[in-house]
């Protein structure tokens, strides 16, 4: 079942929404859905500029876009939600938590800072420009990106007749990164009174100490470090995620 970019991964009760990172889709989240819908009625989330290569999205970049489209998203569940999210998916599940706080319950936050100011895509930006339009193997995507990214592109980038391709555009998401080196979002995140979960890995694309600075400052956040991590601490220290995750939503 699938509508307002939602798909429905199963489970009963609360709705808990899954939203991804950059370069990310909702298709990423395969290894979590199952048992994240022990605790609720389990969904992922395709965010703009991360559709298809082909799909419509709004006319200007915006974090402020991205957190209408969320906001559609949780609405069309008919009541309020637990956000799940990783890096710009968290960023934006704290903003949204922020301006509708009736509509979330509880807050998933995978190793996102609220802070970029001054800091550019740097040499992320030629790298991502460099990325072919096309796969043409799933090995390639590994070679390219690592066992544990790799898997995670293979399920997020259009599957075609000859490969895997793109499922967007290298501009926009550099642009998405782009906007961040601009603003900071420590005015949202104070805001947010919803019970929040922090998590940063060890190997952060965050600024050192900023997490916890965040944890320090938010109303009701639980703050953990995940040794031996990477980014996407869901998939690179799976149990130890599952272990901290499970633990918040039971006790919320």
């Amino acid at each position: 079942m699938s509508s307002n970019f939602l798909t429905y991964r199963g489970g009963h009760g609360r709705p808990l929404l899954l939203v991804h990172g950059l370069m990310g889709r909702g298709s990423t989240w395969s290894r979590q859905a199952d048992w994240l819908a022990e605790f609720g009625a389990a969904h992922t989330y395709d965010a703009p500029w991360h559709r298809g290569r082909d799909a419509a999205a709004p006319a200007q970049i915006s974090t402020e876009a991205f957190v209408a489209e969320l906001r559609a998203a949780a609405e069309s569940l008919g009541e309020p939600v637990t956000l799940i999210g990783h890096s710009m998916g968290g960023l934006h599940s704290w903003c949204l938590a922020a301006e509708a706080p009736e509509l979330v319950t509880a807050l998933v936050v995978e190793d996102m800072a609220a802070d970029f100011v001054g800091q550019t895509t740097g040499a992320w930006e030629p790298w991502a420009h460099s990325l072919p339009e096309e796969f043409t193997d799933a090995d390639e995507v590994l070679t390219a990106f690592g066992p544990v990214a790799g898997r995670y592109f293979l399920e997020a980038f259009d599957r075609t007749e000859t490969g895997w391709r793109l499922h967007g555009h290298a501009r926009d998401w550099v642009r998405i990164a782009a906007e961040w080196g601009t603003r900071d979002f420590w005015t949202q995140w104070s805001t947010v009174r919803a019970p929040t979960l922090l998590l940063e890995a060890e190997y952060s694309v965050a600024p050192a100490g900023q997490l916890r600075r965040m944890a320090e400052l938010g109303s009701d956040v639980e703050y953990l470090r995940v040794p031996g991590a990477g980014h996407l601490i869901h998939d690179d220290a799976p149990q130890d995620y599952r272990r901290a995750v499970s633990a918040f939503l039971r006790s919320h």
